[in-house]
């Protein structure tokens, strides 16, 4: 009998990603069957996954029960959290996290991964102190090692599709568009397709896990400049793009009051310390080398996904 893969927000982007990459997959798709949790199994995406073959089953972070059901049989459990700007960030985190591999735990799963960040607060040696979106995810890293599961993990770099969201270029009223923040230009990300290539890098744990075990993988095709991106852009939408570096007090305008500190802290993290920390372009590199697959570069990705500059 196939194993059981559990895949947790199988509807989101990186869960969605490793289901697509498991399906195709010759010999991954013959040695894991995949069930998904969904909070709402009815869903039109859920549906999706349904005819598909994967078996979708309703879990809830707050009921530790559902997610004991969710994770009985299987072999290996991907767990993921949403990260919830409203107050309590870095809590909810933390106790979404702990939630999922402690229901691993209590029903006897071997293997687990966890989709974990780099600690903000670590790397700035105590100098940023509104990195709770990713110190949560840390904390509960560390928190894994220290139980009787077997444990691996990924930590995405950037979402390209950010690009479509939070971070599109402004139209300038002249006919040109800028990509916009307080950084300097020379600020690198590394950037990471995640509904296309979160799954290369699980596929990878889930053939060796042995090799992976205890490490992580920092998710991301390459490092790219703000700068760099700039021209990307513009090189692929025929417009032009610039990068604009402005006053903080300006970029802070442009986002949600409780959302915002948290993407200060992580914008100069970036500049200042690198988005992995210390080795962050040869822990970039390395992880690529790992991906089971050709990754997707950003101009391949804005020529699969056209920015919508109006």
């Amino acid at each position: 009998m196939a194993k059981i893969l559990v895949v947790v927000g199988a509807t989101g982007q990186q869960g969605g990603s490793i289901v697509k990459t498991t399906l195709a997959d010759p010999e991954l798709s013959q040695e894991y069957a995949i069930r998904g949790t969904s909070r709402d199994p009815s869903s039109a995406s859920a549906k999706a996954l349904a005819a598909k073959g994967v078996e979708v089953v309703p879990a809830d972070f707050s009921d530790p029960n559902s997610l004991q059901r969710a994770f009985t049989g299987a072999h290996v459990v991907f767990g993921n959290t949403t990260t919830i700007y409203d107050g309590h960030t870095k809590e909810h985190e933390v106790s979404h996290g702990r939630a999922l591999v402690d229901a691993a735990v209590a029903v006897g799963v071997p293997f687990y991964i966890y989709s974990t960040l780099p600690n903000i607060s670590k790397n700035s040696n105590g100098t940023l102190t509104s990195g709770g979106h990713f110190d949560g995810k840390e904390e509960v890293e560390q928190y894994i090692r220290t139980l009787p599961i077997r444990s691996a993990f990924i930590a995405p770099g950037s979402f390209m599709s950010n690009f479509h969201e939070t971070m599109t270029p402004r139209a300038m009223g002249d006919g040109t568009y800028a990509l916009i923040s307080f950084v300097t230009p020379e600020t690198q990300l590394p950037l990471i397709n995640t509904a296309g290539d979160t799954g290369k890098w699980v596929a990878t744990i889930l053939s060796e896990f042995d090799k992976y075990e205890g490490k992580v993988l920092c998710c991301a095709t390459a490092l790219y400049s703000f700068a760099e991106i700039a021209e990307t852009m513009s090189r692929v939408s025929g417009k032009t793009v610039a990068y604009r570096q402005v006053p903080e007090e300006v970029w802070r305008g442009f986002l949600p009051p409780l959302m915002v500190d948290f993407i200060a802290d992580m914008l100069k993290s970036f500049q200042d310390y690198g988005y992995y920390g210390e080795k962050t372009a040869e822990k970039v590199q390395w992880s690529a080398q790992q991906a089971r697959g050709a990754l997707t570069t950003l101009e391949r990705y804005l020529q699969e996904n056209p920015l919508n500059l109006k």
